[in-house]
């Protein structure tokens, strides 16, 4: 064991804008006519050096494809994955909303005003994923890290111990309402365990709010790790992390062709990717959610504080006046 910890987080996911169809096949297996890059070679790519990735699955941003999407769990859970919920209820038709007698507004997860449709959704979704895998739901990631205290109240009712919402690159740009500018996990006052989103402070532009770079693959220019990507986190609030969250997607190997659609275009990802783990499980234990909950139990990974849950209420903004009339 060299107790440095890194875990490998795929947002897993086929949203509408993304691909022009087949959104699945192309989003999430990465399969187009000339070649693949997608959640199949992501895993044969990790178990080479022995290392599980988390695949925060969302079943509603391709909502009418759910089978399709069954099955990609289906076999991430057979070669062995970690397959947790994430969630894009924004793309959920309304006609879903209004048969389970929900309202069809607020839209994003963020906004909910209360816990009913937070449960709801934690609850509906975390079950169609423990259905397909037969194992009970460990972790949640929001969907665009949009959720606030509601969000986490939910998991906590529905026995889902890790949150991995905090993010303050989300908070920043409006997407969650409170966020801890740390790296290391810490516990929420109603006991869920909170693994924030790796990232560092970028100097902003003069009058701009701060900005946070995220550790992600294909690396960012704000956030780069070569030749060895953990020296170059010396600046993050944490320093030279002991423990580090990656951010991928499904369509990572892939690129964005000119309508903004996921194209394979090489292997050129395919093999930067391999280069990357290759130098990362020299020096990192590479975990899961069931491998982190195991290393909290023996004391191996602690929570250094407790944060308020209140600080994290999403407060609606007060309605907008209407101009009133001149007299004549």
């Amino acid at each position: 064991m060299k107790n440095r910890y890194a875990l490998l987080t795929v947002d897993t996911e086929a949203l509408p804008k993304r691909a022009a169809e087949d959104h699945v096949t192309r989003l999430m297996w990465g399969q187009h006519a000339n070649g693949r890059a997608g959640v199949r070679e992501m895993s044969e790519i990790g178990n080479e050096f022995g290392a599980k990735h988390i695949f925060f699955t969302d079943l509603c941003g391709a909502y009418d494809r759910l089978e399709e999407i069954k099955e990609v769990m289906r076999w991430l859970d057979a070669d062995g994955q970690d397959v947790q919920l994430h969630t894009h209820p924004e793309y959920l038709p309304d006609s879903f909303w209004q048969e389970h007698g929900l309202p069809v507004k607020p839209k994003y997860m963020n906004q909910y005003p209360d816990d009913e449709k937070s449960a709801f959704v934690i609850n509906h979704f975390g079950k169609l994923i423990s259905d397909v895998t037969g194992k009970p739901l460990l972790s949640h990631r929001a969907g665009s890290f949009r959720w606030n205290a509601a969000s986490i109240r939910a998991l906590k009712a529905a026995n889902i111990p890790l949150s991995f919402n905090n993010s303050m690159h989300a908070m920043y740009s409006k997407q969650c309402v409170y966020s801890e500018p740390t790296n290391l996990p810490y516990l929420w006052s109603n006991g869920t365990i909170e693994v924030p989103m790796t990232e560092k402070k970028i100097l902003p532009k003069v009058g701009k709010d701060e900005w946070w770079a995220r550790l992600t693959y294909p690396e960012s220019s704000y956030f780069r790790f070569r030749p060895w990507w953990g020296r170059l986190l010396l600046n993050t609030l944490s320093g030279n992390p002991d423990f580090a969250v990656f951010l991928l997607h499904s369509w990572s190997l892939l690129y964005w062709d000119e309508n903004g659609h996921g194209v394979y275009k090489d292997d050129q990802r395919i093999e930067g990717y391999r280069k990357l783990l290759a130098r990362l499980t020299k020096d990192y234990d590479v975990i899961t959610s069931e491998d982190f909950l195991y290393l909290h139990r023996r004391g191996k990974i602690q929570m250094p504080h407790t944060v308020d849950l209140s600080l994290a209420e999403y407060k609606a903004p007060p309605p907008r006046k209407k101009p009133q009339k001149k007299k004549p």
